[in-house]
């Protein structure tokens, strides 16, 4: 039976011991980690707000809607951004007002002004339009933005005469109202609470009340152009 020759502590019976690898100059050892462990000086750090860049302002395709115009100014319909810029560069609009800040769309052959506002090169006929649908939007529009109770900054929408008392949902019944007013009155009648409209409601008419009941935001520009009376 051969003899067993003794191995060293730490090394595999049957095996030379490898090769001392080096220390990783970038990795500290032990007696360097403790050191940096301990205690230092403190370093002050400016502590400002961060400097970020702030990008170009670009159009949203999306969400952005552009007044369309028959050749007699007459207010049609509002566009997606995307549609006015087809209509213009096939020749069918041209711009009437651009966007505030100077936006231009660029393409490989040539550039359009953002628009918010463009005009028909051909008269459309418009086909005869039905009754104004009755939308939050196009109340709003209608009372001006006011409280029809108090003529406060209006938030929300009150029935007159309230439904659970047999009042109905339509536009000689809906008013705007400021929250505060609506909360006072809850489902009360005006002669209850001793109060008095400020303006009697009606149903708008004219034919850019279509589009101010399906708009939520309009554009400061196109105001111009939805002058008309309520009614």
């Amino acid at each position: 039976m051969p003899d067993r020759q003794p191995t060293r502590s730490g090394a595999p019976s049957g095996h030379a011991p490898g090769p001392k690898l080096c220390p990783d100059p970038g990795h500290p050892g032990p007696a360097l980690t403790r050191a940096r462990a301990a205690p230092s000086a403190v370093v002050a750090v400016p502590t400002g707000p961060p400097v970020v860049a702030v990008p170009a302002p670009v159009p949203s395709w999306g969400r952005r809607r552009v007044l369309l115009l028959n050749t007699t100014f007459e207010p049609l319909t509002a566009l997606s951004l995307r549609r006015a810029v087809v209509l213009v560069v096939c020749g069918k609009a041209e711009v009437v007002h651009g966007d505030p800040a100077g936006l231009v769309v660029h393409s490989a052959t040539s550039n359009v002004v953002v628009p918010s506002v463009i005009r028909l090169s051909s008269y459309v006929r418009v086909p005869y339009r039905g009754r104004v649908p009755l939308t939050r939007a196009g109340l709003m529009h209608r009372d001006r933005y006011r409280c029809a109770y108090c003529g406060g900054r209006a938030e929300t929408i009150d029935h007159v005469v309230p439904r659970s008392r047999g009042g109905q949902h339509t536009w000689q019944n809906c008013v705007a109202c400021c929250a505060k007013c609506n909360h006072r009155k809850a489902d009360k009648m005006l002669a209850e609470l001793g109060w008095r409209l400020r303006v009697v409601p009606n149903a708008p008419r004219g034919a850019h009340w279509r589009l101010l009941a399906g708009v939520v935001d309009t554009d400061p520009l196109w105001l111009p152009y939805l002058g008309e009376p309520a009614a």
